[in-house]
């Protein structure tokens, strides 16, 4: 809800003032949509979050521990380093949803799934994902214990390079890693609807 994004928005402020580092833990389908968050300004507060986590000067690590859907999951994803649980997924909408946009078929998800390269793997080899961190034989759930001191080591190690960094490289490199996913080439209306045909 909008509420829960302006109180992280909050506690992260609080972070930056006082120079501790901002970890983030992303499981969700994503952000409420029904009639009454978007009445209190959901897009509103997602969008503050986004421009707020992109400006710290203290260290952000975001890690995707289960479902890492749409805008509420990316409102907590901008961090310096972004790692995920090896069984985790992040994508900007839900399957169904975009096969519902892009053939008018919700059937069509595994399609939908696939072109989305949504997985920790896929995202590790486009380079959005920084680092998976293993999960127990079977996923976190067999074994939470076991999962949250991998999570620790992994973050741990982390957090020490980035602390050595400058306030405003870590900000600056922040920033170009958010804005270096999801290159692409322009091209001509005209050599798009050859391709297309």
């Amino acid at each position: 809800h909008p509420e829960g994004y302006r109180k992280a928005v909050r506690l992260m402020d609080q972070a930056e003032k006082f120079g501790r580092p901002i970890l983030t833990f992303i499981d969700t389908p994503g952000a409420a949509c029904d009639l009454g968050a978007e009445e209190r300004g959901q897009g509103e507060a997602i969008a503050r979050c986004l421009l707020a986590m992109a400006g710290y000067h203290v260290p952000v690590i975001s890690t995707v521990i289960g479902e890492g859907g749409s805008g509420g999951a990316l409102a907590l994803g901008v961090g310096n380093v972004l790692l995920m649980l090896e069984n985790s997924f992040y994508s900007v909408i839900a399957p169904e949803s975009c096969a519902t946009i892009l053939w008018k078929d919700s059937g069509k998800a595994k399609e939908a799934a696939a072109a989305l390269k949504f997985t920790a793997q896929d995202l590790l080899n486009l380079g959005v994902a920084d680092e998976l961190v293993r999960e127990p034989q079977g996923g976190a759930h067999n074994s939470l214990q076991q999962t949250a001191e991998e999570l620790s080591q992994v973050i741990a190690k982390h957090l020490i390079r980035l602390r050595t960094e400058d306030p405003e490289v870590l900000c600056r490199k922040r920033y170009e890693k958010l804005r270096a996913i999801g290159p692409f080439q322009e091209t001509s209306a005209i050599n798009l609807t050859k391709t297309l045909d």
